[in-house]
């Protein structure tokens, strides 16, 4: 490896505990030495996961018309079954509902389960959410065990925390850390995701995505999904998804499939040094809109431009990230009271979150060429990190499955489309008509990171 530290999807999280007299939310029971009792409870809950799925593998003889033609061999690329290993929390033990990472099982062609009695299953894949990296198994079977889940805006740094997970592939394995921060954003995780980690010294290692990470009542306070390490091992630096965006995913997943998220309508950045100065602010905290999109939720309620917002539903908003991650997991028609500073004075909004318009577009009905990816429109809540309020245009692409039209061409999700047959994008309109079927040759323009290029699809 180059780099020296790399954010890792990483299948769970575990932890060996010595139990100590611990303060706050810990509620260790007075005299313990073990945390047996409370583990045999949770432990029947947390299960094996492992999917199948075909790649396509090339040889590089193949690669070569000559020999292809020679050897009678017209097809250069052959598929070859590839198996990866995760974890799982079993919800909803009556129903067969288990919760583990998107990553754990995108792409999967089958997903099977494995129970601590080492019965197995077939898993029907309920739904996935790449934004918030969490997906919904279901499994036909009798006694099951499943965990309560807890608050996890009551938590707390210091809290002891347990994981339980399938490092390496090993089997179930236990450890246990602290809560080393919570809230943690702007760690790339994926494509606009909503990022609001729990992070912990916890042990996490491949295969432990998808685990149970819980508090000493034996109760779910996160999902444990991602480290960031130098050697792809753990290094003490984990992250867990909160048990409270969790549970709104689930429901979201087992009602509808997807999840649907709603809007208030504005564009907005994080405060640093320079903008608080030249907003005569007393510190960086706090969320600044840039742009209040025109007939939208938060223009109706009187939200402006240059508006700071400091308070969400009267919890504090560090910066934009933490606004946007709260108002993700608000359902169309809730209403949320937001503090807002204005010219140095606070003043007082009620916003009804709005439904999110945003048009998908799937490249197989757009263009055969452009198969296996979605489109959406740009804007605040899926522009690439650093994307200028004012340049929020084109269209991002969502996703792309492996081994598509659309991944053989080169695109890949986060990238941004912002021309076709050299003409600029302004729309998602603009992109249907631009490359519809009937356009004989493709010439993309594509923003990258901070890189730009061209795509030619023939």
């Amino acid at each position: 490896m180059t780099t020296p530290t790399l954010l890792r999807s990483i299948p769970a999280l575990a932890f060996l505990f010595l139990a100590v007299a611990a303060p706050g939310h810990a509620d260790i029971p007075p005299g313990a030495t073990t945390l047996a009792p409370m583990l045999k409870n949770v432990l029947p809950a947390v299960v094996n996961v492992s999917i199948s799925s075909k790649v396509e593998t090339a040889n590089p003889l193949m690669q070569d018309p000559f020999f292809r033609r020679f050897f009678d061999a017209p097809d250069p690329s052959q598929e070859r079954e590839a198996q990866a290993i995760g974890s799982g929390v079993i919800i909803d033990a009556a129903k067969g509902y288990v919760l583990t990472n998107n990553h754990v099982v995108e792409n999967a062609d089958s997903i099977k389960v494995r129970l601590t009695d080492d019965r197995v299953f077939d898993a029907k894949l309920v739904g996935t959410d790449a934004d918030s990296d969490l997906a919904v198994l279901q499994i036909t079977a009798v006694g099951l065990k499943a965990l309560p889940i807890a608050d996890s805006d009551k938590m707390e740094v210091g809290d002891f925390v347990v994981a339980i997970g399938n490092p390496f592939g090993v089997g179930q394995t236990v450890t246990s850390g602290i809560v080393s921060a919570l809230g943690r954003t702007g760690l790339g995780t994926g494509r606009g995701g909503y990022e609001n980690f729990i992070q912990t010294d916890a042990s996490i290692n491949p295969g432990n995505s998808g685990g149970a990470l819980v508090n000493l009542k034996g109760e779910l306070v996160g999902i444990n999904s991602q480290i960031v390490s130098r050697t792809g091992t753990s290094a003490g630096i984990g992250f867990a998804i909160p048990s409270n965006q969790a549970k709104f995913v689930l429901g979201e997943l087992i009602d509808h499939g997807s999840v649907e998220r709603g809007r208030i309508g504005i564009v907005g950045q994080n405060i640093d040094d320079k903008l608080a100065k030249a907003f005569g602010l007393p510190n960086t905290r706090g969320a600044a809109i840039a742009r209040v999109v025109p007939g939208s939720p938060a223009a109706k309620a009187g939200l402006k431009s240059e508006d700071i917002i400091l308070e969400a539903n009267g919890k504090e908003i560090r910066d934009f990230n933490q606004l946007r991650n709260t108002l993700g997991l608000m359902r169309v028609g809730d209403k949320v009271d937001l503090k807002v500073l204005r010219e140095g004075k606070p003043r007082n909004f009620t916003v009804t979150v709005g439904k999110d318009t945003e048009q998908v577009a799937s490249g197989s009905k757009l263009n055969p060429r452009l198969a296996g990816a979605e489109f959406a429109p740009v804007d605040e809540s899926n522009a690439p990190a650093g994307t200028d309020p004012g340049d929020a245009r084109g269209v991002v692409v969502q996703r792309v499955q492996a081994r598509s039209a659309a991944a053989r061409v080169g695109l890949r999700p986060n990238d941004v489309i912002i021309g076709v047959n050299r003409k600029r994008i302004e729309s998602m309109e603009d992109f249907e008509k631009l490359a519809g079927a009937s356009s004989k040759d493709l010439l993309l323009h594509v923003r990258r990171g901070n890189s730009a290029f061209f795509i030619v699809i023939n």
